[in-house]
């Protein structure tokens, strides 16, 4: 018996089917680790997105008018701030060179209408302001010492990026009320909640100093609810599941 057993380790194929065995391990395990990889992404990151707070308004723009007291183009802004901290179980620090906002896609029905806006520069007590050199296709916040909205830049251990997505020209609405409540501008246009939901979706794309470059995709549903019967609406999404990839 154990004559026929050193006979059968010897031959040839008894090692073949050794090695074939130790391949399929192999390729079994990298197999997992690719499968949790796309499921889970990248998850020893510096930086996280531990909150999305949206605000959503209603608001006008004033025109001349010689026939009514008062004149408006109704658009509605939803204002987004992206909150990036620095992942306490990294065990490393790491600098911040730049975070981009890019490959902005938007479905809506009123698409042809939705812009999106960087913060506004030069008037200091606004965040934003729909105007023509405001409009961009895509975004990138500077790693600084501070954060600083208006200028784009993020600090560089973390902070908030923000942009504007507007639904512009969707009324004209004229009055001759003796006082105009903002708040109530898309109630009384009668806009209606179809010309107002967009679905946003766009990549963050976070790259340090060091060289490493990570990134994720964010899908957005817009505006927040309630917006045309409240005026302004908000809320903070932090229940955020968030997948990174390195590249």
């Amino acid at each position: 018996m154990i004559r026929n057993i050193k006979n059968l380790i010897n031959k040839k194929y008894f090692y073949r089917v050794m090695v074939t065995i130790t391949i399929a391990i192999i390729i079994f395990l990298i197999g997992m680790f690719v499968l949790k990889y796309n499921i889970e992404g990248e998850t020893n990151i510096p930086f996280t997105i531990s909150k999305i707070a949206i605000i959503s308004s209603g608001e006008g723009i004033d025109k001349q008018t010689s026939d009514t007291k008062w004149a408006f183009d109704i658009y509605q802004s939803n204002d987004i701030f992206l909150y990036l901290d620095k992942n306490q179980n990294y065990g490393k620090t790491e600098i911040i060179k730049s975070v981009k906002i890019d490959n902005i896609q938007i479905n809506a029905i009123k698409k042809d209408n939705i812009k999106i806006y960087r913060p506004e520069e030069q008037e200091e007590n606004v965040i934003f302001k729909n105007k023509e050199e405001n409009i961009v296709q895509n975004l990138e916040y500077i790693g600084d010492m501070q954060s600083n909205l208006k200028q784009m830049k993020i600090s560089n251990q973390g902070g908030i990026i923000a942009f504007r997505c507007s639904n512009d020209n969707l009324k004209q609405f004229t009055s001759n009320d003796e006082e105009i409540n903002h708040q109530e501008l898309l109630k009384k246009a009668e806009i209606i909640k179809e010309d107002l939901n967009a679905n946003i979706t766009f990549e963050l794309i976070l790259q340090l100093e060091a060289g490493k470059v990570y990134k994720t995709t964010i899908n957005l549903d817009l505006p927040v609810e309630d917006v045309i019967e409240k005026g302004t609406t908000s809320k903070e999404i932090i229940d955020l599941n968030v997948k990174w990839e390195r590249l």
